[in-house]
């Protein structure tokens, strides 16, 4: 399944239960910080752990919310996802040129 097909397949899913009356940018930018939340509970009392493998299912269903919620925001908002993550990633390239951010995770202002 490509994007579009999943983005239409969770519009369908919400305009069958006539959830849009609920779907307001505030609340929906609530609910997709609460499932980021969800899914940084999946490290939390992981120590040092950077990967948490027996919680990859959970993982996936929270990044699934996060993703959902976000499709219903940009929907809300008129906004074209692809042409957004486009803008944000020249935005990006142009704040850590590839010679000063290669292998660094320092911020653009350090650079």
């Amino acid at each position: 399944m490509d994007f579009e097909d999943a983005r239409q397949k969770a519009l369908q899913f919400r305009r069958e239960r006539d959830w849009e009356q609920f779907h307001n940018p505030k609340d929906l930018a609530i609910s997709i910080s609460l499932e980021a939340a969800e899914l940084l509970e999946c490290f939390q009392w992981s120590g040092d752990r950077t990967d948490v493998p027996e919680r990859r299912c959970q993982m996936q269903d929270e990044l699934a919310d996060v993703l959902i919620y976000s499709v219903y925001m940009a929907e809300e908002l008129s906004i074209s996802i692809p042409d957004a993550m486009s803008a944000k990633i020249d935005q990006n390239a142009a704040k850590y040129p590839v010679e000063k951010a290669r292998g660094s995770s320092k911020k653009y202002t350090e650079l």
